[in-house]
This record gives C-alpha cells, structure tokens and sequence, in this order.
C-alpha cells in the first residue's frame, strides 16, 4: 500500500477529535506532569513554522510521558488582546472582534492538520469577558495594596498614529505600526510597582530550573547595584545632590558632576544658573530622544555646564562643575552621576569632550596597566575601571580599593553624608495603552470623591485607616475599584476603533459607556478609558488552564495544588525578560495575597527552555515584505503534516537558529516512505525471524530516542531512527512482532498518524469500535534491554609498569587468565615482556590489564 498521508492524517485527527484523547484529568492518581508553550498572538497571517516548531517539540514530549504513565496538562489558547490583532485590523478594516474570531479559527484550524495532542477542553481566549473578568481582578487587587498608581511620564509617541508606544514597539526609532519616526510626549499613565519585587525576582531565580543564560538576561534587566548614595552640597545653597555611586573608592578623584535632564534640582536652582535658556533648550531636545538614543555609544558625549552653580566634593571639599547630560537618565540611580574621568570610560571620554580635569586615584597592580593609563607626553590616554591601591586619596592611600569602600562609607556615614544603598534598572511596569482593542481598567473617576479623599489625607499621615480608603484610594485621589460584583467591565463594541486625534483612547467617545455613578457615593462619574496592554491577559493564563471554567475564581485552590506550579514551559528567547519577569512578578503577588496556595511555593515555573526561530533560506529573516514566509499549510498540503513535524525537528538544533531547506524537507518525507514501506513488508511477511543485530540496534535506539527527548536533542533522536531504518533495509530478517511494536513507539512522537495507522493495521481493529485504550498513545513506553545494548566486545588497554604499551579488541567478560594470554601474545608487548620477570598483575575487567615488570 502506497504512503497516503493526507488521507492518513485527516482519519486520525477526526478520530482523535472524537473520542478526546488528549484530555487531562484533574486529580488523577497518576504523577501530573504540566507542559506549557506560549500562546500565540493569533494574527491575520496565521501560524508559521516558527510557531509549529515549538508546538511540535513538546507535543512529542506530552505523547512521549503519556506514555511513561502521567497524566499531562498540554493546554492552548489565545492572546488576543493588544497591538497585533488592532494593527491588522486598523490594516484591513475588519473590526477586532470579527477578526480575533476569524484568526482563532484559522490558526486552531491550521495547529489541528499538524496532529498536536492539546487539551482542547481548556482552550482560553484573553479577549473573552469571562477571562478578562479576572485580568480586571488581579488589577483591582494590585489597585487595593497600593501597587497600582497613574503618573505622568514620558511616554514614546508616535505622532502619526496619535498613540502611546511601549519600548518593544518601537524598532530603530519608528513606530512598528507605521514607520513614522518616535518622539517623546508626557501623558498620565496607569504604573504597576513590579520594583517592589526587584529583589525577590532575582533570589527566587535560584530556586527554579532555568538555563544560566536565561538566568543571567533576568538579572541584568532588573539591573541590581549595591553602593552608596552619598551628599554632594550645592555650593552657597541649603540644597544637595544625592549621588549613587557602585565605587565611593574613586570619590577623591570626582572632578564633576552630572545630572539628567529631568531632574528636580534643575527647577530649585533656576534663578542661580546664568545660562538657563540654553540650559532649557538642551533639556527639551534630550527629554524628545529615546532611551536607546540618550545612552547609545557614540563618538561626542552631549551635555552642557551649568553655569553659576558648583558641588562641593564631600571628600576633597572643593567645588566642581554641574552639567547636564542627555546620557543620564532619572529613574537609573538617584538621576546624577558623580564624575571620575581616570576611572570610567564614559567619563573619561565626556572629559576629553569638554577639557575637564583628570585626576588618578586608583593605582593598578598591573605594571602594564599602570603604563597604559599615559601617552609619551604624559597625558592620560585611557580610563582605568579595575581594582587596585588608593592613591591622591588623603589618609586612605595606600589602602586595597575593596577595603577602602568600606573604609570611605564608614567615614561619611559617620558625617551624616552617606548611607548604603540598592539600586535597580527596572522600571515601573507602564500598565496603560491608549487603544481600543484591550481590557478595560475597572477603575472609575469621582470629582465630588475626590475632594473627601485629599482632604481625609490631610487628617492622617499613614494608610491606617483602611476601613474608609484603601490605599490605591488614597494614593489616586478620586479613582475607585469598579465593585467586584460588576466584573467584568465589558469593552463596548464600537464601529470606530481608530485612536482618537487628541490621543486618547477610542473608548473616550464612547460617553454612553463613559458616563457612570461613582461606587463610593453615587455621584456622577467616568470610567478610565485606557485599555491594558498586551501582556496583561499573558501573565497569569497559566493558572487559567489548570480551571478554565471557574466563574467564582481566577482558579480553583484545589485544583491548582494539584497541576501548580508548570513543570517545564517553552517559549522563544524574546520572551525571556519581559513576559518572563512580568508573569513570574503577577503570581508572586497573587502567591502573597492567598489567590495562589502558599503551598505551592513563590515561582511559577520549575523548568524553562527556550527554541531558536526559523528563518528563510539563506539564513535571512522571515517576512511577508521580502516574501519569504514559509506556510506550514503548504508543507502539509505538499509533504504531509508527519514529513512537517518531523522536519521541523531534525533541521538543528532544537534551541538554535536555523534556516528553513526545502531540500531537507524531502528527505524527511523519503524517511518516512522508507518506514512505511518497511513496516508493509513487515506486516505481509509470514517469516519474521527477526535479526539479533537488528534487535541490539533497536535496544540502542530505544535507549537514545528516549533520553534525546527528554533533553530536546529532536535532531539527533530523528537521525537514530533513520539509521535505524536503513540498517532494517539491509537485514533481511527484519523484526519480530514485539520489536515492530516498540520501533512504532518510539517514532509515533514524531509521526502520530503514520504510528497509529501501522498500530492499527497490526491489531486489524475495527476503527467504528475505536477506544482511547486502543490507541498507540495509551500504551507503555519501551524500555531498553541493557544487556543487549552492552557491545559483545571491548578494547583491553594494555599496560608496562603503568605506561600504556598496546590495546586489543577482545571479547566482553573475559578472565584475567584470558585475558593475560592475550596479552602477553602481542608483539609490542612481547619486547616489554620477554627475558623480564612479572611481578605483579593488575586486572579490571572490561578495562585494563597492567602487567608489573622487575
């Protein structure tokens, strides 16, 4: 019979559809195991095969430790919310809702024809009311706790779509919507506090199983520095500028000093500095830059002198200049830098740039180091940022740099000037969009309120009184939690969903919707009009899985002690800081509130992995502007979805890049020819005797496949089998039927249908009686027989006095005597041996012999 895998296929995902295979079960007595990929944004486009790559290598990890024996949650939904889904309608015209309907259709539609195992029954959509209803939830709660407050920051604008930016939506400057150029535009913001949470963010990181590399890319975006805030006085002043520095060692050779352009100083000092407007003028052409721009690497470092106002370097007591500079920014540190030029390259090149002072304090141990520092004319050539001897440092010269930190915080702690200090590059989370197509905020705005709460703030200096204000409350004068028995508040579905001119959100017009009764007072009042963005509904699905249907809670207790927390969860490496701290932040809140059991400890996700993306012949990125984009349907269509799957997992390997051949495409597919024609000649043969090499080669296969998909090495594990295939072909006495059954098994995580049809073909089961139990997924994973996997034979090292004089190939298990006799048969040992008394002899088997000669 000829190799048919689209009708093959189409029979088994029909099959497999209706009798629900792949369904966990909650509270089974089997060890749960939950495996978790990244839901997908479901855009107009569709699934590519960057999408099916890691969809395919877990479905084979779930198939594979189904049939290990545990009961495994493989769930999948969709997130819909955000800017991908509004830009593809805004694109097409198609409402959001109509097009998140289309898109989910068509994407599941497409995940389907790839024969994936997910659990079906516990699909999740984030733009459905009865989901987002406990998105809004959790962000009432943070709300409550004082962990959610509106700010006015500077946000990236993009002034042709009218609309706020989050940092990853904007590439080289430009909207990713548009392509129009950024600018920077203040406007006032819901932030959620994930600060709070610096610290525990990064210790809980060594309480889980993530690669290091992960590990390390979570820890430098929170950005942990341990220092000192020391005073700077201003000059003829009662003001002073607190200073973070990692290195009070090198504050003897501070010779400037710089702030950003934000800070608060700036507007305290106005009528001492001489040269305001041009100061002003700097300040409003660096607050319009990037963030990346501001501290980008470049040639000339901008800033400008502050004229008629110095600091007084605490430790040498003389006064140095103020400038301000676009590469320091607010929120890094205390917003202002002291300046050592002969110790940090950046200083040291701002310096050259504006003919500041240099002065060395820290001597290197290194000669050649020391000599680095000066040109032939004796000026400093390069910055020195190593450890070494305290020089031009008064009564601490002399002294280690590592010992004199402590030494120089001690004396100004004990002046009162310095105190120690943490500080982190993580930012707020900017939890507002100014867009149609997300969750509401269920927070609403009350005039007559807030009055009563600014002046209740007055009366008390604390949040003590909890009973009438809660903290949010207090900390946003006027703005109150939506009753939770009002959840959800549904986003209307309005005709214009285009942001507004003005740039608020499209919900801004929407009055009817707008217009409400204050839940404090029932006075007039208006909702926020400000959707979450795109990672709101992505940071807690997780837990949604384990108890989708729950419209009492986020998540049944029970049912989360038993799946929580997710035993290995997949994604791609861009999702490894933000959607990882943000997730792994929103369930340490949830964790702290009693919404997650304290059983299950302070980290969502023990194990996380990460796949490399597939890219376009050559090595290029996919995109549909180059044409490029490679279509999983066509593959399907063309090959097969087993040659699909397969392909996708023997291209490399699984966590780097790799580029898409459509000639290895063909090849997987001869593969897969090649084991079903086999498997024919199998099935109509009478005479399996069945090869002991054949059966030895299995052994080992069984061995590799079963420990490569445990470890996601897919590639390797496929080539086993396909040399494994190629072996059989040369043996003409092929397999036994328990043989035949355990290859089967081991190659039905990567070709299901074509598994499960031979499966069938040799139980010859009436399919209109099919069951779950008859299926090749409910049987027992092979095991390896070790005894025939071990190689009849070994190679014996061959020893003189314990120098190594010869090997040979000789049979497992054999004696010392054996193996003495053929040892001493050897020529080379033989001029070692002859005419010599033996002494001694040393035997391990298997190993070594070691013949001591006098």
């Amino acid at each position: 019979m000829k190799y048919n895998p689209a009708k093959i296929e189409r029979k088994w995902q029909r099959i497999w559809e209706k009798v629900n295979n792949y369904g966990a079960q909650d509270f089974s007595r089997k060890p749960k195991l939950y495996i978790l990929v990244e839901f997908p944004y479901p855009s107009g486009s569709g699934l590519h095969v960057g999408h099916c790559r890691q969809y395919v290598a877990l479905d084979a990890v779930s198939r594979k430790k189904r049939m290990e024996g545990f009961n495994v949650l493989y769930p999948m939904g969709w997130d819909a919310f955000g800017l991908p889904t509004e830009n593809y309608a805004i694109k097409t015209g198609i409402h959001p809702r109509i097009a998140t309907k289309r898109n989910t259709t068509f994407f599941k539609k497409q995940q389907k024809s790839l024969g994936l195992s997910f659990d079906r029954n516990r699909e999740i959509d984030t733009t459905d009311p009865a989901y987002y209803k406990w998105t809004q939830w959790i962000f009432l709660q943070l709300f409550k706790k004082g962990l959610a407050y509106k700010a006015k920051i500077p946000i990236n604008w993009c002034p042709a779509c009218k609309i706020g930016l989050a940092n990853e939506e904007v590439i080289n400057g430009a909207c990713e919507r548009c392509g129009a150029e950024v600018t920077k535009k203040e406007r006032f913001q819901w932030m959620l506090k994930i600060t709070n949470y610096a610290e525990r963010l990064i210790e809980d990181l060594g309480k889980v199983d993530y690669p290091e590399r992960v590990k390390i890319l979570q820890k430098e975006w929170i950005g942990r520095s341990e220092g000192v805030e020391i005073k700077f006085p201003v000059s003829g002043s009662q003001f002073s500028i607190d200073v973070f520095t990692t290195r009070i060692d090198t504050i003897f050779g501070a010779t400037y000093l710089v702030i950003a352009p934000e800070h608060p100083i700036i507007e305290k000092l106005k009528d001492k500095i001489k040269n305001s407007e041009y100061v002003k003028e700097y300040i409003e052409k660096a607050k319009a830059k990037l963030e990346r721009e501001r501290i980008a690497k470049k040639e000339e470092k901008t800033g400008v002198k502050i004229e008629g106002v110095k600091v007084i370097n605490p430790a040498t007591e003389k006064e140095i200049p103020i400038f301000v500079a676009e590469y320091v920014l607010m929120h890094y540190g205390t917003g202002a830098v002291m300046a050592v030029p002969c110790h940090d390259e950046r200083d040291f090149s701002f310096a050259r740039e504006h003919n500041l002072p240099f002065l060395q304090v820290i001597k290197p141990f290194l000669k050649k180091e020391q000599t680095e520092l000066f040109s032939l004319d004796g000026m400093f050539q390069n910055s020195y940022e190593g450890e070494g001897i305290l020089m031009n440092s008064e009564k601490f010269d002399g002294l280690r740099s590592n010992i004199a930190r402590e030494r120089i915080r001690e004396y100004f702690e004990k002046k009162g000037l310095a105190k120690k200090a943490i500080h982190y590059k993580l930012r707020d989370w900017v939890f507002s969009r100014q867009r149609y197509w997300g969750e509401p905020i269920p927070l609403i705005f009350c005039q007559e309120c807030k009055k009563l709460v600014e002046s209740f703030k007055l009366q008390v200096s604390s949040f003590k009184n909890k009973e009438r204000f809660n903290k949010g409350e207090l900390l946003n004068p006027g703005w109150f939690a939506v009753l939770e028995r009002d959840l959800p508040v549904e986003l209307p579905n309005v005709k214009e969903y285009k942001p507004t001119e003005e740039g608020e959100s499209p919900l801004a017009n929407v009055k009817k919707w707008v217009n409400t009764r204050c839940p404090k007072c029932g006075s007039p009042a208006q909702r926020e009009t400000d959707v979450m963005p795109n990672w709101a509904g992505s940071n807690w699905y997780f837990l949604r899985y384990c108890d989708p249907k729950n419209d009492k809670k986020l998540a049944g207790p029970r049912k989360l002690k038993y799946w929580m927390p997710v035993d290995w969860y997949n994604g791609g490496m861009e999702h490894v800081t933000l959607h990882l701290l943000y997730s792994r932040f929103i369930y340490k809140f949830l964790w702290d509130i009693g919404a997650v059991p304290k059983e299950l400890g302070p980290e969502p996700y023990k194990k996380r992995t990460s796949h490399g993306i597939v890219l376009a012949g050559g090595g290029v990125k996919m995109s549909k502007s180059k044409g490029n984009v490679i279509n999983p349907e066509e593959i399907v269509k063309e090959f097969g979805a087993d040659t699909m799957r397969i392909y996708e997992m023997f291209m490399g390997p699984f966590e780097q890049a790799i580029a898409w051949d459509t000639k290895g495409v063909k090849g997987v597919r001869r593969f897969l020819e090649k084991a079903w024609n086999l498997s024919f000649q199998f099935l109509n043969s009478q005479d399996n005797k069945g090869s002991i090499n054949l059966k030895r080669l299995l052994q080992k296969t069984i061995k590799k496949v079963s420990e490569d998909i445990d470890n996601l090495k897919f590639n390797t594990a496929v080539s086993c089998l396909m040399e494994f295939c190629n072996a059989w072909l040369q043996e003409k006495d092929g397999l036994r039927e328990k043989d035949f059954q355990d290859f089967l098994k081991v190659l039905c995580p990567f070709a299901p249908h074509l598994a499960e049809d031979l499966w069938q073909s040799l139980h010859q089961k009436n399919l209109k009686d099919y069951k779950i139990q008859d299926s090749i997924f409910s049987q027992k994973w092979p095991k390896y027989d070790k005894n025939l996997i071990e190689e009849e034979r070994i190679t014996l090292i061959i020893q003189i006095n314990g120098k190594v004089r010869d090997t040979i190939e000789i049979s497992r298990d054999v004696s010392e005597s054996q193996a003495k006799k053929f040892a001493l048969s050897q020529s080379k040992i033989k001029k070692w041996t002859e005419g010599k008394k033996i002494e001694k002899v040393i035997f391990v088997k298997n190993k070594l012999i070691n013949f001591v000669i006098s």
